[in-house]
């Protein structure tokens, strides 16, 4: 079998998008994960995980936003759920987007961040600073057409960038006839 071939099993996951500071200068809260995980290191991400049995998305969304970022559930509204990503690693990612409201505080849970850090949502959601890229993807081995948003010395990408653009998507393009 290639690895063209192959086809991993999807393990149920979620993210959480926090958004902040709506309506008037709204962004979201982004993970730097440590450089020296086994997976993922050194990623930007959103804070998320593995589901446990039987638990409902939002739920695990905001149980690992609280494991690793210390962002406590009752500061977090749920909004609604983006649709599912399949990542290469064998995930399907379901993105939760939530309201956060004002004096939440962080603690990061040192073993797996390495930092965190918020971007406008406006900087997200300007074309301008989406770069489209041709990149060999290492589970198919095809190129495939990926988006990077470049924020300072930080590059969003990946599975990260893409519930991006749909969020993007869904709020600020017109809909399709």
């Amino acid at each position: 079998m290639s690895h063209t071939d192959r086809k991993a099993p999807e393990v149920d996951a979620a993210v959480l998008l926090p958004l902040y500071g709506w309506p008037d200068e709204p962004g979201l809260i982004f993970t730097e994960r440590r450089a020296d995980l086994r997976r993922h290191a050194g990623e930007i991400s959103f804070p998320g995980g593995r589901r446990d049995d039987g638990e409902p998305l939002a739920q695990t969304a905001l149980r690992e936003a609280h494991e690793e970022i210390g962002l406590e559930p009752d500061f977090v509204a749920v909004a609604g759920y983006l649709p599912d990503h399949v990542v290469m690693t064998g995930f399907r990612v379901t993105p939760v987007v939530g309201f956060v409201r004002p004096g939440f505080e962080l603690l990061l849970d040192s073993e797996e961040v390495e930092d965190t850090f918020e971007v406008p949502l406006d900087f997200v959601f300007d074309p301008a600073n989406h770069r489209l890229r041709m990149r060999r993807s290492g589970f198919t081995g095809e190129e495939v057409e990926f988006c990077d948003i470049p924020y300072g010395e930080r590059n969003i990408w990946g599975a990260t960038a893409g519930m991006l653009l749909t969020l993007y998507r869904l709020c600020v393009e017109p809909p399709r006839a």
